[in-house]
């Protein structure tokens, strides 16, 4: 009885083996691994609005600060005020106004002109009395307010500083259509 056993098993065992090499030789004989990749970027609605929902993409920043001062004169005396205001203007533009148009691996964007992202740059907690003589109101301080934006906005948005501010905007916007896979990315202006 011992001896059918142990035949029992080998036929098995012999017959599991075979069983396997026939299995490896013939069956395996056609799978393989292989990647393969899609050479056509097809951007759906939701990456545009994605892209369009970032909103506003500040390309460059200018800190600046400016004296202003205002002398109002008198038979008897002289007033003076003088202050001090800071201030940080942010040149880009929002993305929702940005055009995009795909073929297959190439994209078109349109950008709109860079402008001044927020109309109240000037830090007003930061504005530092210089000199300030006699009675001053409330629309004379505003009236030296207005003067310091002006003067912020003359010598900040020169045409270097919008001409540096589209040349990042180029950069950034190449940059973020390569990540996404474009390959040929044409960027004009508005």
């Amino acid at each position: 009885m011992k001896e059918k056993m142990t035949l029992l098993i080998r036929v098995l065992t012999l017959v599991a083996v075979v069983t396997l090499l026939w299995w490896l030789l013939f069956c395996e004989k056609d799978n393989h691994l292989s990647l393969e990749s899609d050479s056509l970027i097809n951007p759906t609605p939701e990456q545009i609005q994605t892209i369009k929902s970032i909103g506003e993409w500040e390309f460059l920043s200018i800190s600046t600060e400016e004296l202003v001062d205002t002398v109002r004169r008198s038979l008897l005396r002289r007033d003076e005020l003088a202050r001090i205001y800071y201030g940080t203007l942010r040149l880009g533009f929002n993305m929702k106004d940005v055009e995009i148009s795909t073929q297959g691996d190439s994209v078109l964007l349109t950008l709109p002109r860079i402008g001044l992202l927020d109309r109240d740059f000037i830090d007003e907690a930061r504005t530092k009395a210089f000199h300030e003589s006699g009675t001053w109101t409330a629309r004379d301080r505003e009236a030296l307010y207005q003067k310091a934006r002006r003067q912020m906005l003359r010598h900040a948005l020169t045409p270097a500083n919008i001409k540096t501010a589209q040349d990042n905007a180029d950069v950034q916007m190449r940059r973020m259509m390569t990540a996404l896979g474009y390959e040929k990315v044409t960027i004009k202006r508005e």
